[in-house]
């Protein structure tokens, strides 16, 4: 799939509209919002992803959650990790 900047773009509106939303939610009231168009987002590309395989005949519902996995359990590990350590450290 070709790196979409105007998608990226949203991506960055939704996760910025989210934290602001939730330093104060005076700064960006409705902020919320930014978690649906993130899931939305995400559902378009996951979306593209599955049809692209399916057209292409290589499509494997195990192969594609494998990527999803790898793409983020590292993330989610080091956080537990993290998060682990600053709470044992309390």
């Amino acid at each position: 799939m070709v790196f979409r900047n105007d998608i990226n773009g949203l991506r960055a509106f939704a996760v910025i509209s989210v934290v602001l939303f939730h330093f104060n939610s005076n700064w960006m009231p409705g902020g919320f919002a930014g978690v649906d168009v993130f899931f939305v987002i995400s559902g378009f590309l996951m979306t593209g992803i599955i049809f692209k395989g399916i057209e292409s005949d290589r499509f494997s519902i195990i192969r594609f959650y494998i990527s999803r996995a790898n793409r983020i359990v590292p993330a989610l590990a080091l956080l537990c990790f993290v998060l682990l350590f600053l709470v044992g450290s309390i």
